[in-house]
């Protein structure tokens, strides 16, 4: 496994690591060429994953099937997702978005923006569900945010100390192909013993307090407003400290 670890993520990248600016193709845009950089957190090529943080100036992208599963975190800046109709969608700084991957759409771009991203690549041979049956661009607003959670006592993972206390879960958004899920899951208090984590999945703390133990011998605090990602594999340990509720993005390999 590639890179079997827990990864937080930093908007200007890791310390003494600059962004690395992007070379791009004037075919792609229908405005002039923006400046873009990015970093690359994470990159499990064997599932056409990558994880990371990405910026740019203004530009619009030409209209055209969107290359993949993808969400994002909002951090400076906002976006429109112009949609095949015409329509557009609006996501601002601060919210998180998913676009589904083949739905025909052109990112226009006003401004500098920089975000968080997961991005899962299908197999070439996926054809993408039609586009009217599921939304392309769905935002994780406040009404998505505060909708009804469900029961799940069994969901984490992981096999704790003590009694498996119950969790809540909220299913928002799920790729064609069921193995991408964005949700966002409760947690009581508890503490979980060492085991190797069962997906890829990066995290946002909406409230509370995580650290995780792993056993390669690191130490991670993790508070409100905090974005990490664990890859799958890793041997690691959880304690909530306190109730923590986080919004969550995971992929699953076969």
């Amino acid at each position: 496994m590639p890179n079997q670890k827990v990864i937080r993520l930093e908007k200007d990248g890791p310390s003494r690591t600059p962004l690395q600016k992007l070379v791009l193709d004037p075919e792609d845009f229908q405005s002039d060429l923006p400046e873009q950089f990015w970093h690359i957190y994470h990159q499990n090529g064997s599932l056409n994953l990558s994880v990371g943080v990405w910026t740019t100036t203004s530009m619009q992208e030409k209209f055209g099937p969107y290359p993949g599963d993808e969400f994002m975190f909002i951090l400076e800046g906002q976006v429109e997702m112009i949609d095949g109709g015409g329509g557009s969608t609006l996501i601002g700084e601060g919210q998180s978005f998913c676009v589904r991957n083949g739905i025909p759409v052109s990112w226009r771009q006003n401004g500098f923006l920089r975000k968080f991203f997961i991005t899962y690549n299908p197999p070439g041979d996926v054809v993408p569900n039609d586009p009217s049956d599921e939304p392309g661009v769905f935002v994780l607003d406040s009404k998505v945010l505060s909708s009804g959670m469900e029961n799940m006592e069994t969901y984490f993972p992981f096999e704790v100390e003590g009694k498996h206390p119950e969790q809540q879960n909220a299913t928002l958004f799920v790729n064609d192909t069921g193995n991408m899920t964005v949700g966002r899951r409760e947690t009581p208090s508890l503490v979980t013993v060492m085991q190797s984590f069962p997906c890829n999945e990066m995290i946002k703390i909406l409230d509370g307090e995580i650290a995780i133990k792993e056993k390669a011998g690191r130490s991670h605090e993790f508070l409100a407003g905090d974005v990490f990602f664990v890859s799958k594999g890793t041997e690691c340990s959880w304690e909530f400290r306190r109730k923590s509720n986080v919004i969550y993005c995971r992929v699953d390999e076969d």
